[in-house]
């Protein structure tokens, strides 16, 4: 979700300090930039090195960089560049000149420069905390659209116990994913996923199914997230692949399963994406018991077609866009053209098992989107890559 999000965040002079360096750990971890503006009151509490190791960028505290060439920090392009800036920790010293509009230090001037939403994040003794002029200077930073990351109760510095510790940093975590998954591209918009493939039992250790890894699917349901979707992801059985915090997880097995959950939700989507491998036959007769090789019933299995997921959908639409796949390996966009009238889709994302490295069980993929009127060619991509497009071209649609 915080993947190439860029994140400012500025250290205050106090010794919660020591949790930025986690905070900025997690952030990078999560696919987030991160730049880091410290008071240099901060510095007595964490170093530069340890700052701009974790974060990957260099750690700013002064107006200048370097002393010997008068190369200085530029903070309107710091403040700019940021998609979000976070001040944690908060001290009551910098809290005071943010709602006065001091700016004598690097990181209070950066803040009058910022563009981007703010986060602020207090830590301070209890006593501190709970006086009237630091609730009223936080309420009048929330009047003007800062949003407060209420201190934490617990022990303090002072060996005290009570309100006043800064947030910890998987909870900051947490407020910085909501900002985003609420002012994404897709923000407010229900989106319904399938992956995987599905598994039709034959007996209890047998099925029908495909080799489909479920990859493509979770690349979508995570790309959506992070543009701010409420994304339910159906998902048959697969392995190794996770879905972001972001994604509301059911799994399923067969594709009666996935029938029944992907009605449960249809009426009350915008988008529905069909990037499930889902099984064309199951066996008529599912057999309660292991069949022995040398038995009629095993070597004689009779078919019946499952229901068309994606066709079921798209005849009761009712407004929502609707996206299928389509694996094909002769006359593909004949097919895929002729699968998007049948079905009643908007778009069908054409995979070609010609095309190296596309196809089930690949990191990459080769995709062409079709329409009614046009075919978009895209290039072998990483599968994280070919959700990006795929969600770009829903939202033109």
């Amino acid at each position: 979700m915080l993947k190439g999000k860029k994140i400012l965040l500025g250290i205050t002079g106090s010794i919660a300090a020591y949790k930025s360096i986690l905070l900025v750990r997690e952030l990078v971890k999560l696919g987030a930039q991160v730049k880091v503006v410290c008071t240099t009151s901060a510095l007595d509490f964490v170093t530069p090195l340890t700052l701009s190791t974790v974060s990957k960028n260099p750690v700013h505290s002064s107006f200048v960089s370097n002393p010997q060439t008068g190369e200085w920090v530029n903070h309107v392009a710091l403040g700019k560049w940021a998609d979000l800036m976070i001040i944690a920790p908060l001290s009551a010293s910098s809290l005071s000149k943010l709602v006065s509009g001091q700016c004598d230090n690097l990181l209070l001037v950066t803040y009058l420069s910022a563009t981007c939403p703010v986060m602020v994040a207090p830590a301070m003794d209890l006593d501190m905390y709970a006086h009237w002029t630091t609730q009223e200077n936080l309420n009048k930073l929330k009047s003007k659209g800062v949003q407060v990351i209420e201190a934490e109760e617990g022990e303090l510095a002072s060996g005290l116990v009570g309100q006043g510790r800064m947030a910890e940093p998987e909870h900051i975590i947490k407020f910085v994913e909501q900002y985003f998954q609420g002012n994404g591209s897709l923000a407010g918009k229900r989106i319904l996923v399938t992956a995987g493939p599905t598994y039709e039992m034959i007996d209890p250790v047998r099925f029908i199914g495909n080799f489909s890894s479920g990859k493509m699917g979770y690349a979508i349901a995570n790309e959506a997230a992070s543009r701010g979707a409420r994304v339910v992801l159906i998902s048959g059985p697969v392995h190794g692949v996770l879905a972001s915090d972001g994604v509301d997880l059911v799994d399923v097995t067969s594709a009666e399963d996935m029938l029944n959950a992907v009605l449960k939700f249809a009426g009350q989507i915008d988008i529905f994406i069909m990037a499930a491998a889902v099984a064309d036959y199951r066996p008529k007769i599912q057999f309660d018991q292991k069949q022995k090789k040398e038995g009629i019933g095993i070597s004689k299995i009779e078919l019946e077609e499952t229901k068309d997921i994606l066709k079921t959908i798209g005849t009761q639409k009712n407004g929502a866009k609707v996206i299928g796949f389509a694996l094909e390996t002769e006359n593909e966009i004949e097919n895929a053209r002729r699968k998007l009238r049948n079905k009643n889709a908007d778009m069908i994302v054409l995979n070609s098992l010609n095309d190296l490295g596309a196809g089930f069980g690949t990191e990459t993929n080769k995709v062409t989107f079709v329409f009614d009127d046009m075919e978009v060619v895209h290039s072998l991509k990483s599968k994280a890559e070919v959700a990006k497009d795929i969600l770009n071209a829903i939202e033109n649609l």
